[in-house]
């Protein structure tokens, strides 16, 4: 079979992982030839392609072209456009789970997600020496659109004091509170974790809107990290500072945790495939690795539980 692969969305630790899964199993043990496409959904109506092998992957851990299928790793834009087309134009295909934010449905976690989840927690490990240090209180921006994984794991690992996420709209009177209380109790700094897309109660404070929209489409958003500073010292009185983490979440070397999930996933991408098992995706499950369907993955944003947040509550101030 000719089989194309293509990335759709920002980069993620452990990408190449996946493409060398799917470069050595499919060349190797099932005989194939892989086709690599270039920016996307673009490759393949603008002819960006190259053939990829087992020398030109190594190290690095819809019928154009008279392919056979298409391997899809992506987001929830990227595999919603795959689920359309396998759906509407029977184009035979795979996915495969990519997003740092974790919040895929049909898949326990997804790979990026570890890597960016240490590196934040590295970086809150850093500040609260700082802020201790200076008695400062300190804003850590994360990423995390919709969903507060990042904030909340890494806000948890890293002994923050108050945590916030885009599915619990927040007080910011009740976080001024927090802060307030660990002054009263000899705590003169405070670790605040705020994922991108977190918002305050309607009315509670003022928000700046964020300008236009990214280059896949998301609204900008207006820097909660920034505002929370403002409003935290202006409140409190209590010197603040903000760091945002942004995208050194998304760089660098993938954990090994992310190595071998990337890896794991790719290689049943692939089987998939050879056994044309179309509109389906390479999912998490426990701790083995499973075909779901692509409109499962999709359905819905996987997002923070009720009962998950509330159990990190008991942490915080």
């Amino acid at each position: 079979m000719r089989i194309g692969v293509l990335t759709g969305g920002g980069d993620c630790p452990g990408l190449n992982a996946v493409i060398r899964a799917v470069v050595r199993k499919g060349i190797d043990r099932h005989g194939h030839t892989i086709l690599g496409f270039r920016d996307g959904w673009r490759g393949p109506i603008e002819n960006r392609w190259e053939e990829l092998t087992i020398e030109s992957v190594r190290g690095i851990l819809p019928r154009k072209h008279d392919l056979d299928a298409l391997v899809v790793v992506g987001g929830e834009g990227t595999l919603r456009a795959a689920r359309d087309m396998w759906r509407e134009h029977d184009v035979p295909l795979v996915g495969v789970p990519k997003t740092i934010d974790n919040d895929l449905g049909g898949t326990d976690m997804t790979f990026g997600f570890d890597t960016a989840l240490q590196v934040a927690t590295d970086a809150i490990d850093r500040l609260h020496t700082t802020a201790e240090s200076h008695h400062r209180n300190l804003v850590v921006e994360v990423m995390g659109r919709h969903a507060g994984w990042i904030a909340l794991h890494s806000g948890l690992a890293g002994g923050a004091d108050v945590i916030l996420i885009p599915e619990r709209p927040f007080d910011i009177e009740e976080v001024c509170r927090l802060i307030r209380r660990r002054h009263e109790r000899g705590r003169y700094f405070a670790i605040v974790v705020a994922a991108e897309g977190a918002t305050p109660v309607e009315g509670t404070m003022e928000m700046v809107a964020g300008s236009g929209v990214d280059e896949f489409g998301h609204a900008r958003l207006g820097g909660i990290g920034q505002r929370l500073e403002r409003e935290i010292e202006e409140r409190t009185g209590y010197e603040t500072r903000t760091t945002v983490l942004g995208h050194v979440q998304r760089g660098g070397t993938p954990t090994a945790f992310d190595r071998v999930l990337a890896t794991r996933l790719g290689v049943a991408a692939i089987d998939a495939a050879t056994e044309q098992r179309w509109g389906t995706m390479a999912a998490l499950r426990g701790q083995r690795i499973e075909l779901v369907p692509l409109e499962e993955a999709v359905a819905e944003l996987r997002t923070v539980p009720v009962e998950d947040y509330e159990a990190a509550e008991t942490f915080f101030g």
